[in-house]
């Protein structure tokens, strides 16, 4: 039929077992990100919290300080740093932006978004105010 477009065909199974491995190994990085963080006085408010404009990985908060996080898993720390896009920075800033503003009861004196980056072994290193940077 014109004007239609067909079906796409479905993942082969080596893609899909790819797709899983990987969101296994971002979920395992989000939860080294967090356990990091609790160690500094950190309390989880949410995890993968979904808002209009996007899903922010990890909210958390000290008290003082709401902190949004994106973690970036790579098989390097050099790869991983390189993994946020300018139009990721933007719609993550829209939705801790969202965030801020629907839920009073998270509000804090100071609001601040980093990024996590991950490697394959499990090292961290934390991007303070990252896109800022930009």
């Amino acid at each position: 039929m014109p004007g239609k477009t067909p079906p796409a065909p479905a993942p082969s199974p080596s893609r899909r077992k790819r797709g899983s491995l990987a969101h296994e190994a971002g979920l395992q990085a989000e939860t080294l990100a967090a356990d990091f963080l609790i160690q500094q006085g950190y309390t989880l408010l949410a995890r993968r919290f979904r808002t209009p404009h996007g899903e922010i990985d990890l909210l958390m908060d000290n008290g003082d300080c709401l902190l949004a996080v994106e973690v970036k898993q790579r098989s390097t720390l050099a790869d991983a740093r390189y993994a946020l896009s300018h139009r990721q920075g933007e719609r993550l800033l829209r939705a801790f932006s969202f965030i801020i503003e629907t839920r009073p009861d998270w509000q804090r004196p100071d609001n601040r978004l980093d990024v996590f980056v991950i490697d394959r072994a499990g090292s961290i290193e934390q991007i303070e105010n990252a896109l800022q940077l930009w």
